[in-house]
């Protein structure tokens, strides 16, 4: 078993009592959500803090950082208030000072390169902003990465330098060619020399002492990606994909985050110092198998976490979800509790799995010799049949065909219905008796590019300039008549679809942009709308990628979202007044998203609730933050708006379906409903998407797991879905069956029923999130 001795006071307080093993590279704390991850790294923090009050820290950027950067402010702020004094007794943070963060030392952990200071996308803005001032360092005493300060040759700026912010590499080992490579070349070893010297001052101040940092999807911490050199120091380098597709929603786009290179402090830098706390956390199932190779396998510069296993004071700080491919969670899921046909069904498909056998060729031998499947109650040669009837069971449930329910389907975003469960949804709407309706939470203005928001405005003003916005003509057009028609919008371009004319495609959506604009700047006429469709394409001209636009471009950017969602339903029938925009007032494109709050978040959606009555609602399972952030505060606020709805109905009837799409997967133990998808559905979903979500196709803000489209990655799910499931029941199960649509099957698509029971006890709760609350 694990020392306890090893951890703090701090840390003893968050240990959970699932059995730890000595068999991890690195010791680690697990604690159940997102919030409280932030929070044990605030303690942690502040205890350290305490005894080293002119040390060094390191701390992170980027969204993880959400609940470390507010329980710090907050413990800080009401020190002696007194639910903070008994959190603190709680936590074992007993002294009776304050710790004082003002003579700290600060070393920034990375930055884009070339990037301008003053961008609010960039780490230097970030750190100023939430450490520098939000936790009042001193700034004479942080190490800054500011690429404006970068001396480059001949005095040069860097867009003097590197015009199109590309640095090419390859000019270290290569001559230059023309008189601007030969300058870049230069200046490419006076960055390279500049790092030096940065790695050598924080050698001088003794090496970091506090590092905090989350893990990327392949593993990277920092910028050290995966094949990081473990005595690599601070330098200018290039990313891979995964990282770059994180660095997107950054950025403003993949084509400009694989183009951007980075600076970052290397692996050695952050292991320098011997007697150094380094802390990596994590939170989600996505984040499970990175965790799993970097703490279980030898350390490796393949898992560059693992370097962590140098420091005595290393640490991870996980969330459940995280923590679920640990070897010791997965030993104390199968050894605690009471046993399920779950935890049956898990084991014999995870031995499938290990052994590359089909189920029925799985022999008591087998089973028994395995240290999971030797655990189920009475194993016998009956044991396996046993799991096929189960996952039999679950496919004849997903197949059963559902009359008179009224279906609320929700997503946080545009497009997660679509890709969660439009195979599911298409086949339920097929029955009239059933009514559909579609609420997307958000905004989700972020995913829509400036250039792809330019090109629509321009091709409006040609159209304007055609007179082919012949609406425009209408003597109400300007006090109400834009308001009307919605459909037709929706029917010009779908139409057009079946028609291969591009042209008209693209004058629907011109349409659509032109009633936007005039409803979001209360317009009057032709030439005021021309007007100020140019001067929104000046001001998007004139800012920068990843930039947050003002108020009202950034709502006419989501409109452009919206009217992709109505387009995929109307394929199949459903009007624009089945599909809501509830534009929740927490998204904000700000590096955080706030908090739910009732009154502006959850009314809305409990106001929908009341209007439509479901018997079915749907919603993007995410109770830990696996995917984005935004997944993790919807559930929040439909859980707390069902909570409330339940005071005053009974829902004892209500089922809540849970699915997943890209961002994160049920394994078939799970779920309740497995359903069969055909090559057929699956291409219905990808021309839906393709057609629809035109801001998407290019895929400027990829998943990391894919290159392309969302659609070809939900497709990829449930190839890998149906493959695993495949192990149990057998190929000729599919391909023999008696049913046209089980022989049909090329794919399978998971979801979780629950009752509003269930719900909300899986769902972290509201108030959970909210200070004090712990």
């Amino acid at each position: 078993m694990e020392n306890t001795k090893i951890f703090t006071p701090v840390e003893l307080t968050f240990l959970n009592d699932v059995p730890r093993s000595n068999k991890v590279n690195v010791p680690y704390i697990v604690v159940d959500n997102f919030p409280k991850l932030g929070m044990l790294s605030a303690f942690r923090f502040l205890e350290w803090v305490h005894k080293n009050p002119k040390g060094v820290i390191s701390l992170p950027t980027g969204k993880t950082p959400e609940y470390f950067i507010y329980w710090t402010k907050y413990i800080l702020d009401h020190w002696e208030e007194e639910n903070v004094v008994r959190l603190r007794e709680k936590h074992q943070l007993l002294f009776a000072d304050k710790p004082s963060l003002a003579d700290l030392h600060f070393v920034q952990i990375d930055e884009f390169y070339p990037i301008k200071s003053s961008q609010a996308n960039s780490f230097y803005h970030y750190v100023n902003k939430y450490y520098i001032e939000g936790f009042g360092l001193k700034k004479e005493n942080a190490l800054l990465i500011n690429c404006d300060e970068i001396p480059l040759a001949e005095g040069k700026s860097f867009e003097e330098v590197f015009p199109d912010s590309k640095v090419n590499l390859e000019l270290r080992y290569r001559e230059a060619l023309n008189p601007l490579e030969k300058l870049q070349k230069e200046s490419i070893f006076l960055i390279d020399n500049w790092c030096s010297g940065y790695e050598q001052k924080i050698r001088q101040l003794g090496g970091i002492g506090f590092f905090l940092g989350g893990i990327g999807p392949d593993g990277h911490i920092a910028f050290n990606i995966k094949g990081s050199d473990p005595y690599s120091t601070t330098r200018l380098t290039s990313t891979n994909f995964e990282t770059q597709a994180v660095a997107a929603g950054d950025l403003g786009g993949i084509e400009i985050s694989k183009e951007r290179l980075v600076i970052t402090i290397g692996l050695e830098t952050i292991i320098y110092n011997k007697d150094a706390v380094a802390i990596i956390f994590a939170a989600g199932e996505a984040k499970a198998p990175m965790i799993k190779d970097a703490m279980e396998l030898p350390p490796s510069n393949l898992y560059p976490a693992s370097v962590l296993s140098q420091l005595s004071n290393g640490r991870f700080y996980l969330t459940q979800g995280a923590a679920s491919m640990l070897k010791d969670y997965v030993d104390n899921y199968y050894h605690s509790g009471s046993w399920s046909q779950e935890k049956t069904d898990r084991a014999v498909m995870s031995l499938t799995q290990k052994l590359n056998k089909y189920a029925e060729h799985l022999s008591l031998d087998d089973l028994k010799g395995d240290d999971y499947t030797k655990l189920i109650p009475d194993v016998s040669n009956t044991t396996v049949q046993q799991v096929i009837t189960s996952i039999e069971n679950k496919i004849k449930t997903g197949t059963k065909p559902l009359s008179n329910e009224v279906f609320y389907h929700t997503g946080p975003h545009h497009d997660d219905i679509s890709l969660g469960l439009l195979p599911y949804i298409h086949y339920q709407s097929r029955n009239e008796t059933n009514s559909s309706h579609y609420s997307v939470l958000t905004s989700g203005f972020t995913a829509v590019t400036n250039k792809f928001l330019i090109k629509i405005l321009r091709d409006t003003l040609s159209f304007i300039g055609r007179e082919e916005v012949e609406m425009l003509n209408y003597p109400d057009f300007f006090e109400n008549g834009y308001k009307n028609k919605k459909d037709k919008d929706v029917y010009h371009y779908l139409i057009n679809i079946a028609s291969g004319n591009e042209e008209e495609r693209a004058r629907a959506v011109s349409h659509r942009m032109v009633r936007n604009i005039v409803e979001l700047w209360n317009l009057k006429s032709k030439s005021g709308l021309r007007e100020k469709i140019r001067e929104i394409i000046d001001t998007v001209n004139s800012s920068y990628d990843g930039q947050n636009p003002e108020p009202k471009i950034q709502i006419l950017k989501g409109m452009i979202r919206e009217y992709e969602e109505e387009l995929v339903w109307a394929h199949f029938g459903v009007r624009t007044k089945n599909v809501s925009h509830l534009r929740l007032g927490f998204y904000t494109g700000a590096i955080f998203t706030e908090k739910p709050k009732r009154e502006r978040d959850v009314l809305p959606i409990l106001q929908q609730l009341k209007e439509i009555n479901p018997t079915v609602i749907s919603l993007a399972f995410d109770p830990e933050g696996s995917g984005p952030d935004t997944h993790y505060k919807v559930l929040q606020a439909i859980a707390e708006a069902v909570r409330e709805w339940g005071k005053e109905k009974d829902l004892s009837g209500l089922k809540i379906w849970g699915y997943r799409n890209v961002w994160y997967q049920f394994n078939a133990a799970d779920v309740s409903h497995i359903f069969p998808v055909s090559l057929n559905a699956m291409s219905t979903m990808d021309e839906s998407f393709t057609n629809s979500y035109l801001s998407q196709v290019d895929a400027s803000f990829p998943s990391y797991r894919y290159n392309g489209k969302f659609s070809h990655l939900s497709i990829q799910t449930w190839v890998e879905q149906l493959k695993a499931v495949q192990l149990v029941l057998g190929k000729p199960y599919f391909y023999d069956n008696e049913s046209p649509r089980l022989r049909a099957t090329h794919g399978l698509l998971f979801f979780k029923e629950m009752n509003v029971e269930e719900f909300l006890q899986s769902a972290r709760e509201l108030e959970k999130s909210t200070e004090g609350a712990f």
